[in-house]
């Protein structure tokens, strides 16, 4: 594997999916599976109680420079600048949000921050590491 990073200036297209956070391991980043009592991560082993799981986040981008289109992920606390609060923090105001709505998918992220996200990103350039 080329361990040799470049920059790449480019422009957000699109948001692949409006899951901007997932449960990750804590030693190897991994996406942990949840129940409503436990978690397993699956490449790893490390388990728990669903209460103490840690979140991370996750967005998938499309991109373009002058030449190509890319589909990227972004991981991590880099993205805490943009959304204001750590993923563990935004993922507690998700909860509550879809308690007060009733809303049982725990995967989905309120329209009004799926609005916000491609508000924020789209038509914007950044300058990724890859």
């Amino acid at each position: 594997m080329n361990s040799v990073r470049e920059l790449l200036a480019a422009s957000v297209i699109s948001i692949q999916n409006s899951c901007f956070i997932y449960p990750a391991c804590q030693k190897c980043f991994s996406r942990l599976m949840l129940d409503s009592r436990r978690f397993n991560c699956l490449k790893c082993g490390r388990t728990g109680e669903a209460k103490d799981a840690s979140y991370r986040y996750r967005l998938s981008l499309k991109i373009a420079d002058t030449n190509d289109l890319f589909d990227i992920t972004v991981f991590g606390s880099c993205l805490d600048p943009f959304f204001g609060v750590t993923a563990e923090n935004l993922q507690r105001c998700i909860q509550d949000i879809n308690q007060l709505s009733g809303e049982t998918n725990t995967d989905a992220s309120p329209g009004l921050l799926v609005q916000a996200v491609e508000t924020c990103f789209i038509g914007k350039r950044f300058i990724f590491g890859v």
